[in-house]
């Protein structure tokens, strides 16, 4: 679900408002439906105001206290009624203008997942100018905010964010080589930070951690990595072979919130990293009967035996291949389920007759269309491909036959789907030259290809007898998938610009703490009826600015320089989104600058008309 802003021209005005709208699998194809109408602000004034003295109660969630009851301060500081002065309003002025928005989302959640105060514990003070804690949150809010690089955030960001009004930390103290070592003292915390997520999951969201979804991915190195043993050239799901790369290894919840992570080596299959993320996930958390949802590069008879051994429970995707042992069932038109339109499933025993497997057979139809689009897209390629190739051989028989069959092989090998339904045949003249090519029919439509387009099998030991049910568990590994186009889109994972193996570690562990903020958040708008699109409302929330105010005031008969430090009063729809999300932001400006007339010097020493 996503947020969609209207605009609506009604009487010479302008009104604009919030929809709450899904995405749908129709019979006719992809629909959106609106699921609700947000509601309007209940007028133009902020519901409650707070100042900067208030931005770590807002920021952590909890009510603003009023300064009047704050102890320790004499009654005259805790008045907050208004200052009056004389202004000359042709010099007013607006500096240091700083993104605002997305850093104190960004901070807010890092705050109220607790990190801030769990990394407290964990790094003990040594004298250092900015303590470590507040260097990860820097680095991990900045790759929220989408940031790429260290060098990026010390050159650039940190300087044009407010992040140094809300950690009150100034911009000089920020540089690459103190973002390079938090990096590394960030990274000896690892499964502490993990272990801590694990326990906010639970008890912020009532996550139970029945079922753990495992996926692996891969990222890719700018440069040659020659520091990192385990990067290495391998499958690469970002189309990168060029470069060397690590495979990740994530397990998230059902929710897609991150709970581990594992790095392996670049070259590293996906079968052979199953045992490892087991045993570490049991060794962290226990072992329990949790089920486990992986997809079909995880399966070999290896991983289930040794799944069934520890007693786990597991659903997993099964080769393609194996749907011939299945065929009687598949071509069955009874017994099939509608679990969803245009998707059926039906349970079929496990071939040995002992029961402890079952298999779930699936056929969607509108995959069935799109596996056919796509073979009917490779035949075409293919098929223009070897009529050049067949009127070649026509005008100039080839002698060598080798060199005839590397050239067909290297556009089957392009063509891959296409070329297993292809029939080719080599004709030859009298002399025994290639004179030319003969195909068959692309695709028939009984052939057992067809019949298996849009069908999948699943493997499972859970004792659950409706396919439904556990085909919506599968599905969940949607939301592993969704995980990584997050972490790689949104929030730079790729690609890795350190070299050696401790600083590329703990760049994805940065990159995993921003993941589990951006699910959060996700979490969090789905709490409040936002939807999940985390995206369109950190884009909103980024409009956001803060600014200093600069007046020149009247004290007598000279002019002294006032500054305040405020943000903007957001739009009415980010107000709106706002108060739905139950954030609030300091509405009261702060004193940052106030210089008497005598520290001016001549440039304001005048007096005002």
């Amino acid at each position: 679900m996503f947020l969609r802003r209207h605009r609506k021209h009604s009487a010479g005005e302008t009104y604009e408002y919030w929809t709450l709208c899904e995405s749908r699998r129709t019979a006719a194809g992809p629909r959106q439906q609106v699921v609700a109408t947000l509601g309007k602000l209940p007028g133009e004034e902020p519901i409650e105001e707070a100042g900067w003295e208030q931005l770590e109660a807002l920021l952590d969630g909890r009510p603003a206290v009023p300064p009047q009851m704050r102890l320790g301060q004499s009654p005259a500081a805790a008045l907050t009624g208004p200052r009056w002065e004389v202004v000359d309003v042709r010099g007013v002025r607006v500096e240091r203008a700083r993104d605002f928005g997305e850093a104190f989302l960004g901070l807010a959640l890092w705050r109220r997942l607790g990190l801030h105060s769990l990394l407290a514990e964990l790094i003990e003070p040594g004298g250092e100018e900015v303590p470590w804690p507040t260097v990860a949150a820097v680095l991990s809010v900045a790759r929220f905010c989408g940031q790429p690089s260290e060098l990026g955030i010390a050159e650039r960001w940190y300087a044009h964010s407010a992040m140094e009004d809300l950690l009150g930390v100034s911009w000089e103290k920020i540089n690459d080589d103190r973002l390079y070592r938090g990096l590394d003292v960030l990274a000896a915390h690892k499964d502490k930070l993990c272990a801590h997520l694990m326990e906010r999951y639970r008890s912020w969201f009532g996550v139970q951690f029945e079922f753990l979804l495992y996926d692996v991915t891969s990222t890719f190195f700018e440069g040659q990595a020659e520091k990192n043993e385990k990067a290495a050239r391998g499958y690469s799901r970002d189309s990168r072979p060029d470069c060397k790369q690590v495979c990740i290894g994530l397990v998230c919840t059902p929710e897609g919130l991150p709970l581990s992570y594992e790095v392996f080596a670049g070259n590293r299959t996906d079968v052979t990293t199953v045992e490892e993320i087991v045993r570490t996930m049991e060794g962290k958390y226990g072992q329990a009967q949790r089920v486990w949802v992986m997809d079909r590069g995880m399966v070999s008879e290896k991983n289930i035996e040794f799944l069934r051994a520890r007693g786990a429970r597991y659903l997993v995707g099964t080769p393609k291949s194996q749907l011939r042992a299945f065929e009687a069932a598949l071509l069955e038109k009874e017994g099939w389920s509608e679990v969803q339109s245009g998707l059926e499933a039906k349970l079929v025993a496990h071939p040995d007759g002992r029961g402890e497997e079952q298999f779930i057979l699936c056929r969607s139809r509108a995959r069935g269309q799109k596996e056919a689009a796509m073979l009917a897209r490779q035949s075409d390629a293919l098929c223009e491909e070897l009529a050049k190739l067949d009127r070649g051989l026509a005008q100039k028989p080839q002698a060598d036959l080798e060199a005839v069959g590397r050239r067909i092989g290297r556009w089957l090998g392009r063509y891959p789907a296409a070329g297993k339904v292809l029939d080719i045949l080599v004709r030859h003249d009298g002399e025994g030259r290639a004179c030319g090519l003969t195909l068959s029919c692309p695709l028939a439509p009984g052939q057992w290809t067809a019949h298996t387009q849009g069908a999948y099998l699943l493997r499972t030991n859970c004792p659950e007898r409706d396919p439904a049910q556990l085909w919506r568990w599968y599905i969940q590994l949607t939301q592993a998938e969704a995980a990584f186009r997050t972490a790689k889109s949104d929030l730079g994972l790729r690609p890795i610009y350190h070299q050696t193996t401790a600083r590329v570690e703990a760049h994805i562990l940065v990159c995993f703490l921003a993941l589990a903020m951006w699910r959060t958040l996700e979490m969090w708008m789905r709490g409040k009826g936002l939807g999940t699109c985390a995206r369109r409302l950190v884009e909103e929330i980024a409009t956001i600015k803060s600014m200093d105010v600069v007046l020149p005031v009247r004290r007598g008969e000279q002019v002294a320089q006032l500054r305040l430090r405020c943000v903007a009063r957001p739009e009415r729809r980010v107000a709106e989104l706002l108060v739905r999300l139950g954030l609030d932001l300091p509405t009261r400006s702060r004193i940052v600058e106030d210089l008497p007339a005598a520290a001016l010097g001549n440039v304001v020493q005048k007096t005002i008309p």
